[in-house]
């Protein structure tokens, strides 16, 4: 699967849509969008840490890598 993909999965088991997910990482949301899009890719560092933020923040269940 592809980060862009992977971004969107999390974002959705964490029942937000793009702007409360931006707003709740600090991310701009034109950057979440283009990341879904796969217009940009994300590096795989950043989506082990948004989706460990999820995790201890009790976000989402433990997600398999």
């Amino acid at each position: 699967m592809s980060r862009g993909k992977e971004v969107k999965e999390l974002r959705e088991k964490m029942g937000m849509n793009r702007r409360e997910f931006s707003d709740y990482y600090g991310i701009p949301y034109r950057t979440v969008q283009d990341w879904e899009a796969e217009k940009r890719e994300l590096p795989e560092y950043l989506l082990r840490l948004l989706k460990y933020r999820a995790e201890t923040e009790c976000r989402i269940k433990r997600m398999d890598d």
